[in-house]
């Protein structure tokens, strides 16, 4: 009987609770609109806004207006305004709805967190000469909605609660916080420089090379992983606008300097000390000095072995036309030509026909095997190497790899890069198990 009386307490106690959220969440008028209404009514562009300023509660006012169809932060500063933050607050003030009328003849509105209001929103639209008003004050007790009003009418209305986020936004919210403004399709270099290690990419085509301190071929992936990286920093602050004093934020003489040449123009990011977990930071362009996190240093910084690329050949099996493999005395041709039929033909060095599929399967082994490492130097084993390869491939290009054992090691090198590349065994072998079936 006990456990009865208990439940049916629970349960009148839980009524109570959800009629008393009820009553707080939803105070309505008889006559309150039961569908959503929009809030300025009829068709409102967010693209003919042409001025935005929003006030919060703590005293920070932005002003943003759209100049040949870009927005610029006007004040308390002049730059670039985020155009994505634009186009979401100018869409959401477009398309605001009243989700219901929760007072219609509103008194003291401090009930409401709208006196004073936390956000306030002004906006003039293209051809007008008056300023629409919005403002935002607390959330609703369940926190599912926001309650706002229209300066100079009585209602207090509810809007959904993620529309805080969107308009929240403090002066520095609203600015390009780019740290570089890198222009991706048309860059063609990239100068890394920390103490005395420089580093030198170039891109010609769609290749990246590395210039110095080696020259060698370019990981594709990493060299535009790290200009990736570079192009999306964004400040965590700003620390001075126009700063004079560099040496304070140790960017008189730098700890690293990131350039990206891109024709004829530069875009050069330095790094200086390190202040409470982040780095104080400048574009050479501007005089401002502001921080970014460490993490833009270690993602666009690499060793040189990182930035190599790690594939021996550039040729494959589908491109490549003819193929040298010297072991030892023995030297092993493959030439590729069109049959009758125009199905590609490979013939050994006496003209004869070769197993198209054991020629392709030769070729593809030996042109995955990949490098795990490098060596500053050539490997002593690659005095007497254990194979040579050439293949010629794509517009007559002609690359020559060649390969050493010691003990369980292999290692490679291209004619025409430094050092060697240290290579998995197994794949070797794999690779001259193939070429003595062509045979």
């Amino acid at each position: 009987m006990r456990s009865v009386w208990s439940t049916l307490a629970s349960i009148a106690v839980l009524a109570g609770l959800v009629g008393y959220i009820y009553f707080v969440d939803s105070k309505s008028e008889p006559n309150a609109p039961a569908t959503k209404e929009k809030v300025w009514g009829g068709t409102l562009s967010s693209t003919d806004m042409e001025e935005v300023q929003i006030k919060l509660a703590e005293g920070e006012t932005a002003t943003v207006q759209k100049t040949d169809n870009k927005w610029q932060l006007v004040e308390p500063a002049k730059a670039p305004a985020d155009e994505s933050e634009m186009t979401s607050i100018t869409t959401s003030l477009a398309s605001l709805e009243m989700q219901r009328v929760v007072d219609a003849n509103a008194g003291d509105v401090k009930q409401y967190g709208l006196d004073p209001a936390r956000i306030a929103v002004a906006f003039r639209s293209k051809g007008q000469k008056d300023v629409r008003r919005v403002e935002f004050g607390e959330k609703t007790p369940t926190g599912g909605d926001l309650y706002a009003r229209i300066p100079g009418d009585k209602r207090v209305f509810l809007v959904s609660s993620f529309l805080e986020s969107t308009f929240n936004k403090s002066p520095f919210a609203l600015r390009d916080q780019a740290v570089l403004k890198i222009e991706r399709e048309k860059t063609d270099s990239l100068e890394l420089s920390e103490g005395a290690t420089s580093i030198q990419l170039a891109k010609k085509g769609s290749d990246w090379t590395i210039v110095k301190p080696i020259a060698a071929r370019a990981d594709f992936a990493a060299v535009e992983g790290a200009m990736e990286r570079l192009g999306s920093a964004q400040m965590v602050g700003i620390t001075e606008a126009e700063a004079t004093n560099l040496a304070k934020y140790g960017l008189d003489k730098p700890t690293a300097t990131m350039t990206v040449g891109m024709g004829s123009s530069r875009a050069t990011l330095t790094l200086g000390k390190t202040d409470n977990a982040v780095v104080f930071a400048k574009d050479a362009s501007r005089p401002m000095v502001f921080t970014v996190a460490p993490t833009v240093k270690t993602d666009v910084f690499k060793s040189v072995s990182d930035l190599r690329r790690k594939e021996l050949f550039d040729a494959r099996a589908f491109n490549a036309t003819h193929a040298e493999f010297k072991r030892g005395s023995e030297t092993i041709v493959l030439d590729k030509s069109k049959g009758k039929d125009e199905k590609d033909v490979w013939k050994n060095g006496a003209g004869k026909d070769v197993d198209s599929m054991k020629a392709d399967d030769l070729l593809s082994k030996i042109t995955a095997l990949r490098a795990m490492s490098f060596e500053d130097t050539p490997h002593a084993s690659l005095k007497m190497p254990v194979l040579a390869v050439t293949i010629r491939f794509t517009d007559n290009k002609t690359e020559t790899v060649t390969f050493g054992r010691s003990g369980a090691d292999v290692f490679a090198s291209r004619e025409d890069e430094p050092g060697a590349a240290k290579v998995e065994g197994m794949g070797l072998d794999e690779a001259l198990k193939a070429l003595d079936a062509v045979k």
